[in-house]
């Protein structure tokens, strides 16, 4: 028997129970209500998108082809309609995610208005982010199942069991919106326990797995910008270890962590690492600093230094009283952030890189994996690429690697629409197409996200209809641009009232007041035009 049927059952055996007080209580009007309410706190969300993490992971250990994809959503109203139409297009939310993007929350959800990817946001913009996904995910359940109520209703008025079964049949297998979200913590907000106090807030909310990065939490810059600082591997681990203990006090023991180094071009660090003993990470984090070997005699006033192998080095220090690290060494501690990240509680690593290249990636990845051969990756296919001109940057380098002929193309302005049509277009063109697919076979990617694209999406579309709107086209602009294309590719938001639940809220009205209910879906409803 359904959970739809068990609840139509206990709901009888209650209403039997307490008697005529309960004559206006329809059993399967309850059992309809539970089920679009499965999800009763953020810690059920949670749990329940966590085990759906492990899984997707264990079956990417098992067969690469199998990797997991998100978009960054700065609302809940974009996340809801991103989940919808993968259910109308794929058929199934399975291997698809969300991502909740430090950047968006700081550039779109801030009280103090747009503000830099600095952490300068109140943070708990990001938890209440969370929620509000969730709330337009569950919103999106109740949405869809009310209109298979609804159907079914109509089938049985009609008679037709046949069609009644198989909309039973959906309703009882019914695949739910709520997927994983991805939830950037940045550098964590703070000291240890601000980023344990945050990442409960989060969990709380409903993330199963919170990104964290090894920048310095006051001085936390954009991964895409300079002036990144990065902090010894003691101080990373310790919030690492934070966020480990908020999943296992709220009980999401599986809960999971995404280790984000920003090394490859973070060129600074605030500290000099503490060490004890050559070899320990304090050391081995202190053996990329730039230094000059000193004598004693050398010393300056209040110069910082440092005794490795016997000698006196003095490390750099610019003017704002930081320490620059040898040009040439970010892959290298790159590598080194994620082991240590790995052997020390997280689960997946983010290394955030200034171009997409497999080749690079997978350098990198196949550094890691002899030390841990499941290491695997969140990649962050990132607007802030200029993927056009990259990749057709890369096949250019790759024809005069072969000897091919390259004297049509000039390889600074490979950008230009005069090469749109060329074979060299067309070839880049393909390995964007399959970088993802590419990247998961052969550089360990589990996860591929972009983290802006409905930041970008809403400015090109806004874009669109006002050039339109507010010239010669006036309404054609908004009627052939948006309403039409809405209605012929069957966007389910063309029906706006339904959307924000009017439907529902009649169909409760009907529950709670039956023939007396006033229902706004009546024959004048204007929405009715739209079919």
């Amino acid at each position: 028997m359904s959970a739809y049927q068990d609840d139509i059952k206990a709901v009888a055996a209650l209403k039997e129970k307490f008697g005529s007080s309960w004559s206006a209580i329809n059993p399967e009007s309850v059992a309809r209500m539970r089920a679009q309410n499965r999800f009763k706190t953020g810690l059920e969300i949670a749990q329940y998108t966590a085990d759906i993490m492990r899984k997707d992971m264990a079956e990417y250990d098992a067969d690469s082809s199998v990797y997991t994809q998100s978009l960054g959503c700065w609302h809940g109203f974009i996340g809801q309609q991103k989940l919808i139409s993968i259910k109308k297009h794929l058929k199934t939310t399975n291997k698809r995610y969300l991502y909740l993007s430090g950047w968006m929350v700081a550039a779109l959800r801030s009280e103090f208005g747009p503000l830099p990817d600095q952490s300068m946001h109140e943070k708990t913009a990001v938890s209440d982010l969370i929620e509000e996904l969730y709330t337009f995910l569950r919103q999106a359940d109740s949405r869809e199942l009310d209109l298979l109520f609804t159907a079914l209703d109509a089938a049985r008025e009609a008679g037709d069991s046949a069609k009644a079964a198989e909309i039973q049949n959906q309703i009882d297998n019914y695949e739910t919106h709520i997927v994983p979200i991805i939830a950037d913590i940045d550098a964590g907000f703070g000291n240890p326990e601000a980023t344990y106090l945050l990442a409960k807030r989060m969990i709380e909310a409903g993330a199963c797995c919170i990104q964290i990065e090894n920048q310095v939490s006051d001085e936390k810059q954009c991964g895409h910008q300079d002036g990144k600082v990065t902090v010894p591997h003691a101080d990373f681990l310790a919030k690492i270890a934070a966020v480990r203990y908020a999943f296992l006090e709220l009980g999401i023991d599986n809960g999971v962590i995404v280790a984000r180094t920003d090394s490859l071009g973070a060129g600074l660090t605030k500290q000099i690492a503490v060490t004890k003993e050559p070899g320990d990470l304090g050391d081995l984090y202190n053996s990329f600093l730039d230094c000059e070997e000193i004598s004693e005699a050398e010393l300056g006033n209040g110069d910082v230094v440092i005794k490795r192998e016997g000698k006196l080095l003095r490390p750099k220090r610019l003017p704002s009283n930081l320490f620059q690290f040898r040009k040439g060494t970010g892959e290298d501690r790159c590598v080194l952030d994620c082991i240590t990240s790995l052997q020390n509680g997280a689960d997946l690593l983010w290394i955030e890189t200034e171009k997409p290249h497999v080749g690079q990636i997978k350098g990198m990845v196949d550094r890691i994996r002899e030390v841990i051969p499941n290491a695997k990756l969140v990649y962050n296919n990132s607007p802030s690429f200029n993927w056009t001109l990259n990749f057709r940057q890369q096949v250019f380098d790759a024809m005069v690697a072969e000897g091919k002929d390259v004297s049509a193309y000039d390889r600074a302005k490979l950008m230009s629409v005069d090469y749109d049509e060329t074979e060299l277009a067309q070839i880049a063109d393909e390995k964007i197409r399959t970088f993802q697919r590419d990247g998961s076979a052969h550089a360990g990617i589990f996860h591929h996200l972009i983290t802006l694209p409905t930041y970008h999406t809403a400015a090109l579309s806004t874009d669109n209809l006002a050039k339109g709107y507010f010239a010669d086209q006036g309404m054609l602009a908004y009627v052939k641009g948006v309403q039409r294309q809405e209605l012929r590719q069957g966007i389910a938001c063309v029906k706006h009232q339904n959307m924000a639940g009017s439907d529902i809220g009649d169909n409760h009205k009907e529950y709670f007041a039956g023939e007396a209910a006033l229902k706004a879906s009546g024959k004048d409803n204007t929405m009715n035009q739209f079919h």
